[in-house]
């Protein structure tokens, strides 16, 4: 029978456990990629908003801090020193089959994560009804890309078609390509 938590106990919880998927994921994370992983794709934080009422708590009570960026939806968050003490004495809070749960989830998806950090493309329609593609590749560490690279698609279908492709071979494209501009001897 699982014991039923007050709301402040609730709330430790979820704040523990978010500090547990980012020390477990050993990158700093963006918020959609803290919010995906604890409250999308898991229920590990059941309430999203409360889920993203955290994130910006621990900054404020300086257990996380946000690397600067000047692309909002590219700001990383990554444990302080304290909040490593704190997840370090009261880790055992969380229950252990939570616990092997995450530690689970994220040796699986760890890879999943970091490249969906890395790689991202976005879209947005022209007046003309062709599309601007903005194809993109960060370093894990630093906020501002090491690699953009812009395109028109004719259609939403063939904007959609090169965001896939980017996502599963945005290596090999950059690869080609700073090759092919840069002389590496």
């Amino acid at each position: 029978m699982d014991k039923i938590l007050s709301d402040k106990e609730q709330i430790i919880l979820d704040k523990l456990t978010m500090l547990f998927v980012i020390d477990k994921m050993e990158i700093p994370l963006t918020e959609d990629s803290i919010l995906d992983i604890c409250s999308v794709k898991n229920n590990w934080i059941q309430n999203y908003m409360d889920c993203k009422a955290i994130i910006h708590d621990m900054v404020d009570s300086k257990l996380l801090y946000k690397l600067s960026s000047d692309v909002e939806d590219k700001k990383l968050f990554a444990l302080t020193y304290e909040g490593r003490e704190c997840l370090s004495h009261l880790y055992r809070r969380i229950p252990l089959a939570l616990r092997e749960e995450i530690s689970n989830y994220l040796q699986a998806n760890r890879l999943n994560v970091k490249s969906a950090q890395e790689y991202t493309a976005t879209y947005t329609k022209n007046e003309d009804g062709s599309y601007n593609v903005v194809l993109k590749i960060y370093e894990p560490l630093i906020t501002t890309p090491m690699f953009e690279l812009r395109i028109k698609a004719p259609s939403r279908q063939a904007a959609n078609e090169a965001i896939h492709k980017w996502k599963t071979n945005a290596p090999s494209i950059y690869e080609m390509i700073y090759v092919k501009l840069i002389n590496v001897d």
